[in-house]
């Protein structure tokens, strides 16, 4: 039995995929110390795991604080949580021994953190895979599209940014890259090469898995009845980007005078009831039980984001994408190439243009058509049993390096 260091950051996006992952690796006999924010400790430690935390709140104030609009302010916010991170992680282990660390690919300063300790690492990517090339382009871009004087101030502030967590900590940064992707000898992808862009340019330290799916925790009731008889629509904004009463509206005017039975997600922030009257044809809850709804599905209206977009297409759903932030206009770019859905423009659609999208996608038969193969790539990828065996063949290997 092997020790494992997790460090993961603080989003549903890269906490759930790695969850089935902590439970396989448990079940193989690992120990696995996992970090992460409060909010995420009950589903992890349901999986086995020993959960440890870090401040939240510090943690995101420090990288909101980095900037938001360029990619290298998000870095210089990466950089400033590493105040946040590293000494909790370093005081709640010490005097502990781990054989080896796996890693968030964005969060968590787990290249530093490898580091630090000494550990063989492991990189868990929940978004696509990005190469050295393709941060350096986005920097180029930054350099030569933006006025000057930003630049040099960001720039400078990431320079001394990096002195100070090098020298605080004793590590070695050489690029952006490093800050930003956290790269290591094995990097577990959790989707697969067919959906991945540029997929042709990751050498074989990169393994494409494909989805971990897990069913997500709710303390919602749902009541399937109605969904088994009439293959719903299902209308969700995922985590995070779902504070979008005016959307919900929308979606009502769109399809309220449609044979459609409509199952729509609205999280957390917004208040039913702020709604107005629901159609008839709408079941409309905070939260919804997800991969269950998906599995009832002819249709999946989303946001774009990695798990979401996965998750329709695990179950074989054609998608209309919403992308809004982040790596979600990317990722509507890769389900209208598979030729599994569309994108839309979330700010510029109609209540009209909404409708006739969906009985675009669903009076076509060759969306589900290709939904259906996306559906069979992913699951042939083996999952979070393929990247338990990845690690574990990575394991074998560093072992024989000690001993030789």
């Amino acid at each position: 039995m092997a020790r494992v260091l997790f460090i993961n950051g603080g989003s549903e996006g890269h906490i759930n995929p790695t969850i089935r992952v902590v439970k396989e690796l448990i079940s193989r006999g690992e120990e696995v110390v996992y970090f992460c924010i409060e909010a995420f400790r009950e589903r992890i430690e349901k999986m086995g795991a020993t959960v440890r935390t870090f401040d939240d709140q510090k943690f995101i104030k420090a990288f909101i604080s980095g900037g938001r609009n360029y990619l290298l302010e998000r870095i210089n916010g990466l950089l400033l949580t590493a105040d946040i991170v590293i000494p909790s992680v370093l005081e709640q282990i010490e005097g502990e021994h781990f054989d080896y660390i796996i890693h968030d690919s964005m969060f968590g300063c787990g290249r530093l953190i490898a580091q630090i300790l000494k550990l063989p690492a492991i990189n868990s990517c929940t978004t696509f895979a990005q190469t050295e090339a393709s941060v350096e382009k986005i920097l180029e871009q930054f350099y030569d599209e933006v006025p000057s004087e930003i630049v040099r101030l960001i720039q400078d502030k990431y320079q001394s940014l990096t002195e100070l967590v090098k020298a605080k900590y004793d590590v070695d940064i050489k690029s952006p890259f490093e800050l930003y992707c956290n790269p290591a000898p094995l990097t577990i992808v959790y989707t697969t090469r067919e959906f991945q862009p540029e997929a042709g340019t990751f050498d074989l330290s990169y393994k494409f898995v494909g989805p971990s799916i897990s069913a997500r925790i709710t303390h919602e009731s749902f009541d399937y009845t109605a969904i088994k008889e009439n293959s719903p629509i299902y209308i969700s904004l995922g985590t995070v980007f779902n504070q979008a009463v005016d959307f919900y509206k929308l979606c009502f005017e769109a399809f309220e005078n449609t044979d459609y039975t409509i199952v729509m997600s609205v999280g957390d922030r917004v208040q039913i009831s702020d709604l107005g009257d629901i159609p008839r044809n709408f079941i409309v809850q905070n939260y919804v039980p997800q991969t269950d709804v998906l599995q009832y599905a002819k249709l999946f209206i989303t946001h774009g984001g990695m798990n979401s977009a996965h998750e329709g297409l695990y179950y074989g759903i054609p998608l209309i994408v919403l992308p809004q932030s982040a790596d979600q206009p990317i990722i509507a770019e890769q389900v209208a190439r598979t030729g599994a859905g569309i994108t839309l423009q979330m700010q510029f659609i109609t209540a009209d243009q909404l409708r006739e999208a969906a009985d675009h996608v669903l009076s076509r038969a060759s969306f589900k058509k290709a939904a259906i193969s996306m559906k069979d790539s992913l699951r042939a990828s083996g999952g979070y049993q393929q990247a338990v065996d990845e690690i574990f063949n990575f394991k074998s290997d560093f072992k024989k390096g000690w001993n030789s």
